[in-house]
């Protein structure tokens, strides 16, 4: 079973049955887990299990549940969460053990998402540079879109324009020219996915509300 998007509370939920799991070597019983979140009822801590199996992330069996092996194996990698900080008035820092920010959480449709390495410069204004690793998702290019394309048995990335003289695909660098396609071989090209970010020595670029990587 494929892992699926958990929402922020079954993530909380989940890093709660690690940590526990990984302190103390057994699984926490109903009360603890009761107790830890103030349910009212046992009925939330069901739910909660029955939602964690249902998206593969708890194994069943004869004896309960289970963590799925990846989770007994290592840590799931993540950026640790270390506390809280006021953006407001000022107030004291509070420090904890806040779990971690996951792939999960920074590409909620990250079961879709696959990587390819740029050759070139044509996208530099974007802040996307020769070297650097697209993340895209399996989804149709938006007008204006980054993506990547495949025509004429090359793949190219660039912005996706339609218009009555057919697509037109545009680099994010003058010295790059566009590339025009002519409407009656628009059954040539394929979408190879839409551009939601990229990585880089720098880190993790995410695309901006306009389509653009975010500046750093």
């Amino acid at each position: 079973m494929g892992r699926k998007k958990l929402t922020a509370k079954q993530h909380e939920f989940l890093q709660f049955l690690i940590d526990h799991t990984r302190e103390t070597g057994v699984w926490p019983t109903y009360r603890e887990i009761i107790d830890h979140f103030g349910y009212s009822s046992p009925n939330s801590v069901t739910q909660n299990l029955k939602a964690l199996h249902r998206k593969g992330h708890l194994t069943r069996d004869d004896q309960g549940y289970h963590l799925a092996p990846r989770y007994q194996e290592q840590e799931e990698p993540g950026i640790p969460v270390k506390g809280i900080i006021s953006a407001g008035s000022l107030q004291e820092a509070v420090e904890a053990d806040l779990g971690t920010i996951t792939l999960d959480m920074l590409f909620p449709n990250l079961d879709k998402i696959f990587a390819i390495r740029v050759s070139g410069q044509s996208m530099r204004g974007a802040n996307i540079h020769d070297g650097d690793y697209v993340l895209l998702v399996d989804e149709d290019i938006p007008e204006g879109g980054i993506g990547a394309v495949l025509y004429d048995g090359e793949t190219s990335l660039k912005q996706v324009y339609h218009d009555e003289n057919g697509l037109r695909l545009e680099p994010c660098n003058p010295e790059y020219d566009d590339i025009h396609i002519q409407p009656d071989v628009f059954e040539e090209v394929t979408i190879l996915g839409r551009y939601v970010g990229h990585v880089n020595e720098n880190g993790i670029h995410k695309k901006g509300r306009s389509g653009s990587p975010m500046a750093h």
